[in-house]
């Protein structure tokens, strides 16, 4: 059960050609911005920033979505967890790669570039930061400096994300809590806090 009530969609109609453009991408709108909602301008500058880093830049957009996913994981943020994957899956990433995201290290199906994004992802959702310059060097042998920044982003971003909706407590939605529990079940992912009151 989430801490703060989020707002209802229709008390928030400066927001609905922002909502219909994330539903477009997503399938849904994520509850947790209707929680922020309660303070018009974090949302506003929030899905700024969001949009931004997800969907501008260099980077590919489902590497950005695992790099969410792995730092999320890092983080314990199941909520966040549970979008990445699905995110990732839509932009092209293979359900079975997802669920064997937390591996990478050990899979095959990763890139030695990906392996690189990911290693950094892993330990920069950890506190305290656990990068070293050694990860930052893998990083550069395959990434220009903008791709790096993009990539930082997107960990600093759920950063944000990972704290916001753990202590928040945010309900995750249906179709996103589906999907989770069937791709990454066999990863050990739970929903935890994040389920929906029945």
């Amino acid at each position: 059960m989430p801490h703060i009530q989020p707002l209802a969609r229709d008390q928030l109609s400066q927001f609905e050609p922002i909502f219909q453009a994330v539903e477009a991408s997503m399938g849904f709108v994520p509850t947790s911005f209707f929680a922020m909602a309660h303070w018009p301008e974090l949302l506003q500058h929030f899905m700024a920033l969001a949009g931004t880093v997800l969907n501008s830049g260099e980077v590919d957009p489902g590497l950005k979505q695992m790099v969410a996913y792995v730092s999320s994981n890092a983080a314990g943020c199941r909520y966040c967890q549970a979008h990445t994957s699905h995110n990732a899956v839509k932009r092209g990433v293979s359900a079975e790669k997802m669920a064997r995201a937390f591996e990478f290290d050990q899979c095959d199906l990763f890139s030695d570039a990906e392996k690189a994004a990911l290693r950094v992802a892993l330990h920069g959702g950890t506190v305290p930061n656990g990068v070293e310059a050694e990860h930052m060097n893998a990083l550069q042998q395959h990434y220009t400096d903008q791709n790096i920044v993009e990539i930082v982003a997107v960990i600093s971003l759920f950063g944000f994300l990972n704290r916001w909706n753990d202590t928040m407590a945010t309900s995750l939605e249906p179709s996103a809590q589906n999907f989770a529990s069937e791709t990454l079940g066999s990863a050990g992912w739970q929903v935890g806090k994040h389920g929906f009151d029945t």
